[in-house]
């Protein structure tokens, strides 16, 4: 698509255009660099979001010429954004911002190195270094740049962005905060979460504080129950080393699904302003009540996917994946319910789910209402769903919100309706993830990203959670391309309705 179309695709996204600034990756030659950042990237520079003068700089430890790397860059495109390379006059434009670094990221001359190519031309010096590289590392990178002079902003803006997990539990969080904070200002650090940067994530904001009918709804008084869930069809793949020593809570409880209840479950900011948005997100988290050793068995469930068949493809055990131990118990699903213990949500059960090898793709919100005070028509039927109020995330992102009303004709038997706001029917074109919140890391806009003390929160609301699991030597089981997961209705015995189904993409009445 000609660049020239430019003005058109911005208006998605928000028009402004960022600073001219020196993008710098390290783990350039990386899965999620390729995957993810490089596209996006050339999404940015399509829709004219890139500064002019900006440039894309890979450091890799390869002994990468700059034309390998622009060749690399060219190959990526071509499998994960093929229009960007397609027309060769957007190609041209991308290929002359590419520059690179080669050098082992503990050795202090490929820093000096990068010093050397942001110093290059006269002008602002702006630098976003983004860390697509193991967390481990993440001290050390950040450590060898204030050394080279690389973090002090008195000639441009210096902001790092890191990727989850922010941690392994609440000690190791703490430590990792206050590593990189001796060397650069918590203002200067981004922690990215993908799911914040989903289109009805930013969505749910402004439909809960630009439109007034919601808000007197949005209380213990209306609302029976929340639940949050992120259902994948697909196994760890090649995830195993990761994934043995996380799980379904540390991998998503804890940082995606317990930032978006918070965002469903604050209270309205004084402004947009970033630090006003995540002091109310904060009050959240702090106000979920504290688990008990007692309470785990009570409101956790946990279980490990078994061979079966999920979305049309056979999957062995997780037991039997590659670099998965024989008697692992790592959890493939997890399911909490919490309750925020606050003047607005008292006594609310919010119920977050998530799992791996379940029968869809499926990510939503779903706010379901209290039944009327007077029963005058049975609303017990099994084709009657209660009223509801859902935020997709995935697949096909909108809002639903599904009511009661009555079948045509002489009888009073009742239907369920669905008043459907599907972002899919403007024929928009939505942008990824990760080019919204590489946009705003490119603007200063630090809303959607986790402040150091709502990441240390999160770890502490689960760390019963974790101790309990850990200390277990068994695990249930349900078979690949199932929810059939032991205990898991206990969960929401005491609700309104039951589980959302997930097993189709069209949530039939």
């Amino acid at each position: 698509m000609p660049d020239n179309q430019g003005d058109k695709f911005a208006s998605i996204i928000g028009s402004e255009q960022a600073e001219p600034t020196n993008i710098v990756i390290f783990g350039a030659s990386g899965d999620l660099s390729k995957r993810k950042l490089l596209p996006a990237l050339a999404h940015m520079h399509r829709w004219n979001l890139l500064g002019p003068h900006s440039r894309i700089i890979g450091s890799v430890r390869e002994n990468w010429t700059k034309s390998h790397w622009i060749n690399y860059v060219h190959d990526q495109l071509l499998q994960y954004f093929p229009d960007a390379v397609l027309n060769p006059p957007s190609w041209k434009r991308i290929s002359h911002k590419l520059d690179l670094v080669n050098g082992d990221l503990t050795d202090p001359e490929m820093y000096q190195q990068l010093a050397k190519i942001l110093h290059a031309e006269n002008g602002k010096k702006n630098a976003l270094f983004y860390l697509a590289i193991p967390p481990a590392w993440y001290e050390c990178v950040a450590k060898n740049l204030s050394e080279a002079g690389l973090v002090d902003e008195s000639e441009g803006f210096r902001r790092i962005v890191i990727e989850k997990p922010f941690g392994m539990d609440l000690s190791s969080a703490q430590n990792l905060n206050q590593n990189l904070q001796q060397y650069f200002d918590e203002s200067q650090i981004y922690r990215i979460d993908h799911y914040l940067g989903k289109e009805a994530v930013q969505n749910l904001m402004v439909f809960r504080f630009a439109n007034s009918v919601l808000e007197p709804l949005w209380n213990r008084n209306y609302i029976d129950h929340v639940q949050i869930s992120v259902a994948e069809s697909l196994g760890i793949g090649y995830r195993a080393g990761y994934y043995e020593n996380s799980g379904a809570l540390k991998d998503m409880i804890q940082s995606h699904l317990l930032q978006v209840l918070s965002l469903v479950a604050m209270e309205p900011p004084v402004s947009l302003g970033a630090d006003d948005v995540r002091n109310e997100k904060l009050k959240v988290l702090k106000a979920v009540r504290t688990i008990t050793p007692k309470d785990v068995d009570k409101i956790a469930v946990r279980a490990q996917y078994t061979a079966g068949t999920a979305a049309g493809i056979d999957l062995p055990a997780y037991r039997d994946e590659k670099g998965v131990a024989d008697d692992s118990t790592t959890e493939t699903f997890a399911a909490v319910k919490f309750y925020v213990d606050n003047w607005r949500w008292q006594g609310v059960p919010f119920l977050l789910r998530t799992g791996k090898a379940l029968p869809e793709r499926v990510s939503e919100i779903c706010i379901r209402f209290k039944a009327p005070p007077q029963t005058l028509f049975d609303l017990h039927d099994s084709n009657v769903r209660n009223n509801e109020l859902i935020f997709r995330l995935q697949p096909d992102e909108g809002m639903l919100l599904s009511m009661t009303a009555k079948q045509p004709g002489l009888s009073t038997d009742l239907r369920g309706v669905q008043l459907d706001a599907s972002y899919g029917i403007a024929g928009s074109e939505i942008p990824e993830a990760y080019e919204t919140l590489f946009h705003d890391v490119l603007l200063g806009e630090a809303g959607l990203f986790s402040r150091a003390d709502e990441v240390e929160e999160s770890w502490r609301i689960i760390e019963p959670i974790m101790k309990n699991w850990s200390e277990k030597k068994d695990i249930s089981t349900y078979p690949a391309g199932s929810i059939d997961v032991p205990g898991l209705d206990d969960l929401i015995a005491d609700c309104e309705g039951k589980w959302r189904d997930i097993s189709t993409k069209k949530h039939e009445y």
